[in-house]
């Protein structure tokens, strides 16, 4: 089967390890359950040849039955309590199969789909930016328990290997030429089995992609339902929405019957097997009734034992198949999820990387290069040293790279391999762990990204180990104590998903609370009080002021007047340093800065009297 990945099955075996000792009971119930199953067609032939037709009792059975062997009444009540005990001890070894291997699939699932999202964080950011979200939801949710279920068909196979095994070895004491036979269907569902495996996987693999793109609507829908709804466009997504899951229930469908058709060969083979051992084996029975039952002839009981070892026999046999035919599906899931974990971070921590306890807050950008997958020149030749606890205002064109730059200092990204660097304190940024870089930065965004639970568990992201007080006296420093206090649930307010019941300056503050609670020496704000009204504005630059106290600060401002006491101004254009200079030495120099400056104030100027001329009216 050049279809089944060994290396993938070998590695997802390796998840069943940390339960060894349960995968054990699982296998020695398995062969539990294989003896049972062989020994159960046995009453029905006591009965039928012993009692019935009035044939000896077996030598190996006698001591089982003892006295009973005369007696065809005591027989028949041995035969009924023997089947009823077996069929007993069955069920109840089946019941605690299926309690082992729930507990082993549902571990291992869980650990695969836990390894999956921590490497999914460990990726980059330009990695995330190709890849879609629910893309990647998709991925962890549905495809990672490939190997919990790749792990969980070794019980099936062994049962009906087990099974196959001694059901041919009893079958081959009664009546060799008929276990022979029964045998003669195996080639037939080799070569069904392998056709199917080898004609389905691409197929699977288009419904697998088909499926994810689908789960990337809704969740790319329920991000945006703020424009959905603004643009009256819910009848747009909905129409993506069903026009690509068609698609995916098409394929699906198409899978299905060809899954349902794979059975049906199946069992069509299996059922043509069965026929010939009842012809063959009734053709047998007939010449021993003639010949008077000779020793070692085949009897009707025996007939009976091997028709129903024929049917068990041919039952594993068609687990087996079926087993392999659904693992296509496995293997296509699998190779996704291994797909993502063999894909490498682009941003790691080099061999000799140290970490950093707190930093000094000194950076310098040295002959600095950045390009986005597909488009060049994003950042080119940035060079520049900030010391701590200055103020680095970064300004320029929509689009210039401002945003780019910062999110160059905590390696969101990383500048192009032998084109420059980034110095934290004199050492290189790729020196140093990423974890313990990431603790000396804090980050302010445009947008204030919150997750949905408390307000409090919001602030105290900033630093998990924080008490009730601190993360108050983050509140208050960054003037969000007042507004929290005011709610009826105050810091045990529910946020909601992104933070939906609270206003935009309110999320603002508690993002500016939780970089207070964090304490690092270096502070990004990325255009932090864009999106708010001039009186949420003061609130919060107030706060921000604050904040910056003892910091090194980059601020990339979209109010060039916020930067009148900034340290060094940056200003980029096209992904240069087109110039860099105090306000006043920019303005002076009559730049770049001087016409995005004189632009600001007259469209200021313009904007107050517009307000003006309309309240006279």
């Amino acid at each position: 089967m050049s279809t089944i990945p060994v290396q993938s099955v070998t590695r997802a075996l390796r998840y069943a390890l940390p339960y060894k000792r349960l995968a054990a009971l699982s296998l020695l119930l398995t062969g539990l359950s294989a003896l049972i199953s062989i020994a159960l067609p046995w009453p029905l032939a006591i009965v039928i040849d012993n009692v019935i037709g009035d044939k000896p009792v077996e030598p190996w059975l006698a001591p089982l039955v003892g006295s009973l062997a005369h007696n065809p009444s005591g027989l028949i009540i041995f035969s009924v309590l023997a089947g009823l005990v077996l069929l007993l001890i069955l069920d109840a070894v089946h019941v605690a199969s299926n309690f082992v291997n729930i507990q082993i699939d549902q571990k291992i699932t869980l650990d695969v789909r836990s390894e999956l999202f921590l490497h999914s964080q460990k990726m980059s950011l330009a990695f995330h930016d190709r890849r879609r979200s629910g893309m990647l939801i998709y991925l962890i949710n549905n495809q990672g328990d490939a190997p919990a279920g790749l792990v969980m068909t070794v019980p099936l196979l062994a049962e009906a290997a087990l099974t196959l095994f001694g059901m041919f070895w009893v079958s081959s004491k009664l009546d060799p030429t008929l276990a022979l036979v029964s045998l003669t269907v195996i080639p037939f569902l080799y070569w069904s089995v392998g056709y199917y495996a080898t004609h389905i996987q691409e197929r699977l693999t288009r419904v697998r992609a088909l499926e994810g793109s689908s789960l990337s609507i809704i969740h790319e829908a329920f991000s945006m339902m703020r424009v959905i709804i603004a643009f009256g466009r819910e009848k747009h997504e909905y129409s993506r929405f069903r026009e690509q899951t068609a698609l995916a229930v098409g394929e699906r469908v198409k899978i299905t019957v060809r899954q349902t058709l794979f059975s049906l060969v199946v069992n069509f083979i299996t059922a043509i097997g069965s026929a010939l051992v009842l012809g063959l084996g009734a053709h047998h029975v007939l010449e021993a009734k003639r010949a008077g039952y000779p020793p070692g002839s085949l009897s009707v009981g025996q007939l009976t034992v091997i028709i129903a070892y024929i049917a068990a026999v041919y039952k594993p046999l068609e687990q087996i198949s079926f087993t392999i035919g659904s693992l296509q599906d496995k293997f296509v899931n699998l190779k996704a999820a291994f797909g993502l974990l063999d894909t490498p971070p682009d941003i790691t921590d080099a061999p000799n990387a140290t970490d950093i306890v707190r930093a000094r807050g000194g950076v310098t950008f040295e002959n600095v290069h950045f390009n986005y997958d597909g488009r060049a020149g994003t950042l080119k030749n940035i060079s520049f040293e900030a010391k701590p606890g200055q103020v680095i205002g970064i300004v320029g064109p929509t689009g210039a790279g401002k945003s780019t730059l910062v999110s160059l200092i905590p390696r969101y990204y990383e500048p192009q391999l032998g084109q420059g660097r980034i110095l934290i304190d004199g050492r290189d940024a790729r020196g140093i762990t990423l974890k313990s870089l990431r603790a000396q930065i804090s980050v302010v965004l445009q947008e204030p990204l919150l997750f949905s639970g408390t307000i409090a568990e919001n602030i105290q992201y900033g630093r998990l180990e924080a008490t009730q007080e601190e993360i108050i006296a983050a509140a208050k420093a960054a003037n969000a104590h007042d507004f929290i206090e005011r709610l009826p649930l105050k810091y045990n307010t529910i946020l909601g998903e992104r933070g939906a019941q609270v206003s935009g300056g309110e999320r603002q503050r508690i993002s500016v609370a939780r970089a207070f609670l964090k304490d690092a020496p270096i502070l990004i704000l990325d255009e932090p009080t864009s999106s708010v009204d001039s009186k949420t504005e003061a609130v919060i630059l107030e706060a921000l002021e604050r904040l910056m106290v003892g910091r090194t600060t980059f601020m990339i401002a979209h109010r060039l007047s916020t930067l009148k006491h900034a340290d060094q101004v940056l200003v980029i254009n096209d992904g240069l340093l087109a110039e860099h200079g105090t306000q006043d030495e920019l303005l002076a120099k009559g730049g770049l800065y001087k016409q995005l400056y004189d632009a600001q104030v007259a469209a200021i100027r313009q904007s107050k009297l517009a307000t003006a001329t309309a309240q006279q009216v």
